[in-house]
């Protein structure tokens, strides 16, 4: 493994206004010496822009840091970024989220997707860097039946046109790396959660329906398990795995040999969702969100699977822990502690005002 310095450098960040790239900005700035971190973002509003514009203001504040507003599927946008900034390392987690939506716009998708990561590893080649870290998904793990999922299994299988954007990232990366040389790794991120999140997650999507009294609807009657891993943990292995990039080797043949990994970022401890809703629930009351005597049971309903979805996601983490010697740790009632008393604060205290 090549060791990289980020000690003085410039990284690019894009998806920078989005729920981790705003998180890994902010660590970098401050806890790495000398750092610039280029954020870049087109700010879409596939969820409430406040939400965005709440975290760029935040990183607004750190003089080493720069946000440029633009479009990944924009070329000469992302190539014109390269070349004002040189970046040492690039952590490309821009892309349009979501399972659900992509079965209805599949459009937004491509463009970001694939076209966006296409522009990010032509820019690497056009303007070299010393390690391209992207987000790819467990969604790409689709219907397999193996658990946990260990990213030696085969993935062909994707249950939403948003895992088959992620898995074919991967691909494209491969192939850059085999023929250009370019250190990259790829992350498959599982259920990512934690304070100012995504809204069209489950945990926050339920604790936006309760407060206004509707019904939540929780899928496959309740049997879901889900990997949910803390937004911090998921910052720390990011950071870990950008100051080591996969090293450049000549094979057999005289060509390079793919300075290409892929790694699994979950908590390796499915909850299921039931469950999940209870500690929600509680730590919903906890923080004053709710009132003490919420009648949960009139608003809940169990319903079927929908499409797209998968009935477990669950980590494989020994490779993250074998090669950077971490694992995510952080107890789901701890992170969704954490969530409910920010979304006080930012929705309840803040509109009280």
């Amino acid at each position: 493994m090549e060791h990289i310095d980020l000690n003085n450098s410039t990284v690019l960040v894009t998806g920078a206004a989005g729920f981790i790239g705003s998180n890994l900005a902010k660590r970098l700035l401050e806890d790495v010496p000398g750092i610039r971190v280029i954020g870049f973002d087109n700010v879409n509003d596939y969820y409430d822009v406040r939400l965005k514009e709440h975290r760029l203001e935040q990183l607004s504040h750190y003089g080493n840091f720069t946000f440029i507003k633009g479009d990944l599927s924009d070329k000469e946008a992302v190539f014109g970024l390269f070349e004002q900034y040189r970046p040492k390392v690039v952590v490309n987690l821009a892309a349009q989220a979501g399972v659900r939506y992509s079965i209805t716009h599949p459009d937004a998708y491509i463009q970001s997707n694939l076209i966006g990561f296409y522009n990010i590893l032509e820019a690497c080649r056009n303007y070299p860097v010393a390690h391209l870290v992207y987000a790819s998904s467990s969604s790409v793990y689709g219907s397999n039946k193996k658990v946990p999922y260990s990213t030696d299994d085969k993935v062909d299988n994707p249950v939403s046109l948003y895992a088959a954007t992620k898995k074919s990232n991967e691909l494209l990366a491969h192939a850059y790396s085999k023929l250009y040389d370019i250190p990259s790794t790829g992350l498959r991120f599982f259920t990512v959660y934690g304070p100012a999140g995504r809204p069209d997650m489950a945990y926050f999507g339920f604790t936006n329906k309760l407060l206004a009294g509707d019904v939540i609807k929780i899928f496959n009657y309740g049997n879901c398990r889900r990997d949910f891993t803390y937004v911090d943990d998921i910052v720390e292995g990011v950071t870990r795995v950008m100051q080591g990039a996969p090293e450049k080797k000549t094979g057999e043949d005289g060509l390079p040999v793919p300075p290409y990994a892929v790694y699994n970022i979950g908590n390796g401890h499915p909850e299921n969702l039931l469950e999940f809703v209870t500690i929600l629930q509680e730590e919903l009351v906890r923080a004053g969100v709710l009132p003490e005597d919420y009648d949960f049971e009139s608003h809940k309903e169990l319903v079927v699977m929908q499409p797209g979805d998968v009935p477990v996601t669950y980590a494989d983490t020994e490779a993250l822990e074998r090669d950077y010697g971490y694992k995510p740790s952080t107890p789901l009632r701890e992170g969704l502690r954490r969530f409910a008393e920010w979304y006080k604060a930012f929705y309840i205290d803040e509109a009280g005002r």
